[in-house]
């Protein structure tokens, strides 16, 4: 029996009986939502969707291509069924695959990998470097096991999972009191916006000071330091973004001192930049690649340095496994999702999106130089900061208020993570919105002036 349509104003109460409900106060009408406005099922409001569930969804709610008839009738049959993909295949992880291959895999990747979510997916690719080290190091001559540490950054986010607790250093809610092993972290050397020749000396000297940091580590440390790992644009920590100088300087530290480099693109792949992963704005290439959230799909790719040792967890079987090796319906979807993409070219759309969203972004700080500074982004993966904490809070409540879902970011920043399709006249929109909600705020008196 089919379950009757719940009334929209028993949801919250409902969910707040077991679980933690500190979400955005709407219930989300799954059928009048489109492109990027959504509509809450209770009021029938509408909000502008600078959010898109945490950057997941590329091409915003109910695209015209992913509800024809034709792909709507096979995805039924499609979710009907759980197969294990691990080890038992289908024409649909098949169309994935190549879909993949086609769009999104960079001419250096051979290897990829699936697993449900970002976090799972930077697990696996820590596996595969330790993995890859530690057989170094027996052929080097060691008898016991090194190599199980990975270098990492001050205010980077890669997941709340086993091996990335670790790692992630955002806020302590996310970590404290949970077993972490102590491994390297340097300073993150982001850039203070605008990028003038003042910032360009201090960025100097700090990138200098860092990469010397990452230095002593590994001499210290030996051959235990397994890869460094990063963020092309650290996302949740703050929307801090790099020179190319200083990803380069780590791809040098990594090659000098036979360690893998990995980009966590979970965030930053999938055209979010204006490129379709991140670090292809600053001549680097990586050793792995973790991605997830707007592939629908988490994964790693792996480059030709992982088969320069042979029995590589891409070579011997169950070293890296899941039981689902991700869903089958999420690679149905990523498959379309993928196919409007390239069909629509997004990513360039994004490019030029970006560049309307910054510009726009500028043009409030000109108006609120109090209240908006460092104003910055790659593509539509754009943010600027507060002066503080309660403020960017009151922005977030403030802009909700009127119709703008955002996120947070760092301490004292508002993110954007728009679709990628979104037409010029809601970027427009948004920063309408965005730009009233700040006007209020101001003349409110909310920040300390």
């Amino acid at each position: 029996m089919i379950p009757r349509p719940m009334n929209p104003a028993e949801i919250l109460p409902i969910l707040k009986r077991r679980i933690l409900v500190d979400g955005f106060d709407l219930v989300l009408d799954l059928e009048r939502s489109r492109g990027s406005h959504l509509f809450d099922a209770r009021t029938g409001k509408e909000y502008l969707d600078f959010f898109t569930f945490f950057a997941t969804n590329p091409v915003g709610m109910n695209h015209p291509y992913m509800l024809e008839p034709d792909y709507m009738t096979r995805l039924a049959k499609v979710a009907v069924n759980k197969p294990s993909n691990s080890d038992v295949y289908t024409d649909v992880y098949a169309e994935f695959v190549a879909t993949l291959d086609r769009v999104g895999r960079p001419e250096s990747m051979k290897h990829f990998f699936f697993v449900d979510g970002g976090a799972l997916a930077i697990e696996n690719g820590l596996k595969a470097a330790f993995d890859w080290k530690v057989r170094r190091n027996f052929r080097k001559g060691y008898k016991q096991e090194r190599g199980h540490q990975i270098m990492h950054l001050e205010w980077a986010f890669h997941g709340r999972s086993g091996y990335t607790m670790s790692l992630t250093n955002t806020d302590p809610r996310k970590t404290d009191y949970y077993p972490k092993f102590d491994w390297p972290r340097i300073p993150s050397p982001a850039i203070r916006f605008p990028l003038d020749a003042a910032e360009q000396a201090r960025l100097d000297e700090l990138e200098a000071e860092t990469l010397a940091i990452a230095r002593r580590y590994f001499e210290e440390r030996q051959d235990d330091i397994a890869a460094i790992i990063i963020e092309p644009i650290q996302s949740e920590g703050g929307d801090n973004h790099f020179r190319s100088s200083f990803l380069q300087g780590l791809r040098r530290l990594a090659d000098e001192f036979d360690a893998l480099l990995i980009f966590d693109e979970v965030q930053t792949g999938v055209g979010m930049t204006g490129k379709f992963w991140g670090y292809q704005h600053f001549g680097v290439e990586p050793d792995v690649i973790a991605f997830a959230k707007k592939m629908q799909v988490g994964g790693i790719m792996a480059g030709g340095k992982i088969d320069e040792e042979p029995d590589n967890v891409f070579r011997v079987p169950s070293r890296i496994n899941s039981t689902w090796g991700a869903h089958i319906v999420d690679m149905f979807r990523a498959t379309r999702m993928l196919e409007i993409i390239e069909r629509d070219n997004l990513v360039e759309h994004a490019a030029r999106m970006g560049q309307r969203l910054i510009n726009g972004l500028n043009e409030i700080s000109a108006r609120h130089p109090r209240l908006v500074s460092n104003v910055r982004g790659r593509g539509l993966l754009c943010a600027f900061s507060f002066p503080d904490t309660p403020t960017r809070n009151a922005a977030v409540d403030a802009c909700h208020d009127d119709g703008l879902l955002i996120l947070t970011s760092g301490a004292q920043s508002l993110r954007f993570r728009p679709a990628l399709n979104i037409p010029p006249e809601d970027i427009d929109e948004g920063l309408n919105r965005l730009d009233h909600a700040i006007t209020r705020l101001s003349r409110q008196g909310v920040a300390a002036v």
